[in-house]
């Protein structure tokens, strides 16, 4: 007689301690976007970073996924209250495209084809927390979650991880981005449940 019977896989995982207060676990992944999805052909597609002092620095899509990439897993937690465990993503870390940027700004503001904007305090992007992502569970993002490359900084809502990103302009002071101006909290850490202003 057999020790385990089949269809038995041990117990559920206890995720509880990976859920931040307000969230549930779902194994979906939704699609949430303010307008339409642009569709980006990798041929003319550009990311560009721009010091507070208006040095430049670019990389095309050959050049981008041509430097060191890693292969991040990570929670997603979105502002309206679902969470998605172990996402699989393969992108290069802004530690990597900063590396050489010589700037002394605070504050980053995320630019996205579609004129979408996200705005995050600079050191959020560096030491191992963000990445351009440009594949998703071993596949090219796609259009519809932000491909062809987005930001992933899991460590805030996902609002933050702007899809379709194309730039990153750095500044002295914040600037709000889209989602912030209309009344969502200008930082989001989920684990404070920051989802709008004065949360």
């Amino acid at each position: 007689m057999p020790i385990v019977s089949r269809g038995f896989h041990g117990r559920a995982r206890d995720t509880r301690h990976k859920l931040p207060p307000g969230q549930y676990e779902t194994t979906d992944f939704p699609v949430l976007s303010a307008g339409p999805t642009p569709i980006v052909d990798r041929d003319e597609w550009e990311f560009t970073i721009r010091t507070e002092t208006g040095e430049r620095a670019s990389w095309n899509w050959a050049q981008m996924t041509a430097l060191p990439s890693e292969t991040p897993t990570v929670d997603l937690h979105c502002v309206t209250k679902w969470s998605k465990f172990d996402t699989e993503w393969q992108g290069v870390s802004l530690d990597v495209l900063l590396e050489d940027v010589e700037t002394s700004a605070e504050y980053a503001l995320i630019q996205s084809y579609g004129d979408y904007t996200s705005n995050v305090p600079l050191e959020d992007l560096l030491d191992g927390q963000a990445w351009i992502a440009y594949r998703y569970d071993g596949e090219d993002i796609a259009p519809e979650h932000g491909g062809p490359a987005r930001l992933l900084v899991p460590h805030l809502y996902f609002w933050k991880s702007a899809k379709w990103v194309h730039g990153i302009q750095l500044l002295a002071e914040e600037e709000l981005g889209f989602w912030e101006t209309i009344g969502y909290h200008d930082y989001g850490d989920p684990w404070r449940e920051q989802r709008y202003r004065g949360d």
